[in-house]
């Protein structure tokens, strides 16, 4: 095995799936509240 040295690992793929889960993280808690705001005015 290869020694390690800090800070040389590729983490393109790592970055890009964080950066999607992020996204679908914010557009998953909009959904929700607006889900809920309508709920609020249409069924009260």
């Amino acid at each position: 095995m290869a020694e390690h040295k800090h800070g040389e690992m590729d983490s393109t793929e790592q970055e890009k799936m964080f950066d999607g889960f992020m996204k679908f993280t914010t557009w998953s808690v909009i959904v929700i509240l607006l889900i809920i705001v309508g709920m609020a005015i249409f069924i009260t």
